[in-house]
């Protein structure tokens, strides 16, 4: 066939020119469960048809008349299955994330008069259940695992009548390009979730430029390993990226599993975001400290010498010598912990260190860092594999069909296929955000060397000090984080005589001082109260202010006693700050800050 022009055709085009036997895989009882890429178009066409009986249909057409279906899972194969049968009905996906809480869960069933609800496990089935009295559009409630007194996904795949194969073969082709095939509501740093109206061409135009970036990687043939949430539209968008080029996906069996699913899959590549990413080189910190005499030794230099390596950057004949034996002696190892066969990593949604980026660059194990909004489809910007189009400290040159201006104010606008439908139900909002056909993104940047699009600020995240001088307080907040010391920091100052921080430390770090210094750990909460522990922060932070202009300077900051957590509504799902959260939750710490 030629390209795709839906979504779900992407099916129909990997079985057509690389079928796989493990198109999608999960652990089930200890073992690999392998789903063919002939398995899947069966169980698709059948759970479409399962839809079909239930009485969902694509309405008049519109948005707001196509029926309206939410998926409420951590990634697994039946995720997608449900996402690509839902499709071929002409209905529309709403993909919500499993640690929403449940005000935000209500709102959004019911701003999208959600009808049908599949839901991974018990745990996810009693939160629906909490609400459900205030959801009169929900009609049934599937579930991927067998919880009691409720329907099992399984129910819906039906045999294929010649009956109900005529009805999807109408419904399938009644769809158009651009017609409207998933709603994402976004969370948000802010604010009521909005829901992102995406087509069928919106994403499948961000594939194809996408796909460009990952054929450099090389994927056909390859395994993916699976872990951000696939309602995130980073996650389900490089997923289909991987249907079209024919990659085997592997969905990780959790977030505490990725290493041991990294090293069982060893895949050729996979995305991720910045705090995994320094989880992972903590990781491998901690193993390094745990080595004794000469290996100790060993890792050390090696990772001395990863501190000195910078990309693009000219290296002498004696350092690139050191390199060579410190990949085979050390940084192999550490590649071995990613399964031995990553050729890239594609990392999203904040900013990534520098200092990171080149010390697994020393390593041989390339980061690709992009750029996106979900009213973007998402992707707007990404490094490439090769050296010559990968610049760390940029989120790399805009993808093809993507055009990028900037506004008298540095802002960031992108126009291209990739750019959303609007927002469902908000003409209002849609109207502020798109203008003229160009997305404002409310990120402030410029290209480097006319080619790489970097990223200084959000806009709305600027704020003015008493003295009137304004402060971006990423860049701040990116660096700082860059300390051992420093687990999460968010910096503060609107309208006052100088910056603050609220600050969270690495009590993993801090207990191992307590040790060195040969006292026993008193435990979070005494830790953040301990002069002795203040001084040691007041100097990592004092060390790093020689990075900025005075007024950017953290003066002075509070020690947090636990992390800001999704769960507690601090952070997005993307582990962004939800900065008016935070500043109503330690209202009383930020006072304390400016009360001398």
């Amino acid at each position: 066939m030629n390209e795709p022009n839906l979504l779900f055709e992407c099916l129909t085009y990997q079985q057509q020119h690389f079928p796989l036997n493990d198109m999608l895989c999960a652990r089930e009882a200890g073992q690999w469960r392998r789903y063919s890429t002939q398995e899947v178009i069966k169980l698709v066409n059948q759970l479409s048809a399962g839809l079909l009986t239930q009485g969902i249909t694509d309405g008049d057409g519109t948005a707001e008349g196509r029926d309206k279906i939410a998926i409420l899972s951590t990634n697994r194969p039946e995720w997608m299955l449900v996402d690509l049968a839902i499709q071929q009905t002409g209905a529309v996906s709403v993909p919500i994330y499993p640690t929403i809480n449940p005000v935000e869960l209500q709102f959004i069933l019911q701003d999208a008069a959600v009808k049908l609800v599949f839901i991974g496990d018990e745990t996810l089935a009693r939160k629906v259940a909490s609400i459900q009295p205030n959801l009169p559009n929900v009609q049934a409630i599937f579930t991927f695992d067998q919880v009691p007194n409720i329907r099992h996904w399984r129910e819906l795949v039906v045999d294929l009548t010649p009956e109900l194969n005529t009805q999807l073969a109408k419904q399938r082709q009644a769809i158009t390009p651009a017609d409207l095939v998933t709603i994402l509501y976004t969370s948000g740093t802010t604010g009521t979730p909005k829901g992102v109206m995406l087509s069928h061409h919106n994403i499948l135009s961000n594939v194809f430029s996408s796909s460009i970036l990952l054929n450099e990687v090389g994927i056909q043939g390859k395994k993916a390993l699976s872990f951000l949430p696939l309602n995130h539209a980073f996650e389900r968008m490089a997923t289909y990226c991987y249907i079209y080029g024919g990659a085997a996906i592997y969905y990780a069996e959790s977030m505490d599993t990725i290493g041991e699913n990294l090293r069982d899959v060893r895949p050729t590549l996979f995305t991720t975001v910045p705090r995994l990413l320094e989880k992972v080189y903590e990781g491998i910190l901690a193993k390094g400290a745990e080595q004794t005499g000469i290996k100790r030794s060993l890792f050390n230099w090696a990772l001395k010498l990863a501190e000195r390596f910078e990309h693009n950057v000219p290296q002498s004949p004696g350092y690139r010598l050191q390199l060579a034996v410190a990949n085979r002696l050390v940084f192999s190892k550490w590649r071995e912990a990613l399964g031995g066969q990553i050729r890239a990593i594609i990392t999203g949604a904040a900013a990534c260190q520098v200092r990171l980026l080149n010390i697994f660059g020393a390593a041989q194990i390339v980061i690709m860092e992009g750029y996106g909004l979900t009213e973007a489809s998402p992707i707007i910007s990404g490094n490439r594999h090769s050296d010559a189009n990968r610049m760390f400290g940029t989120v790399g040159p805009p993808l093809r069909d993507v055009e990028i201006a900037f506004a008298d104010d540095g802002e960031i606008r992108c126009k291209g296929p990739n750019i959303m439908m609007g927002y469902y139900k908000r003409p209002d909002l849609t109207a502020e955000t798109v203008i003229d056909g160009w997305l404002h993104t409310g990120d402030i940047g410029t290209l480097v060397d006319g080619k790489f699009l970097k990223i200084t600020d959000r806009k709305k995240e600027l704020f003015k000090t008493s003295g009137g001088k304004y402060v971006a307080p990423q860049p701040i907040e990116n660096k700082l984080v860059e300390s051992r010391w420093i687990e999460q920091i968010m910096v503060v100052g609107e309208g006052e005589k100088f910056v603050g921080a609220l600050l969270v430390p690495s009590f993993k770090a801090v207990k191992e001082w307590y040790a060195q210094q040969g006292k026993t750990y008193p435990g979070d909460e005494a830790a953040v109260t301990d002069k002795a522990v203040l001084a040691l922060l007041t100097e990592e932070v004092e060390g790093y202010n020689h990075f900025f202009n005075h007024v950017e300077q953290v003066k002075k900051f509070t020690l947090l006693p636990a992390e800001w957590t999704i769960e507690k509504g601090e952070l997005t799902p993307t582990l962004k700050l939800k900065r008016k959260v935070i500043r109503e939750n330690y209202k009383d710490q930020i006072a304390r800050i400016y009360a001398s």
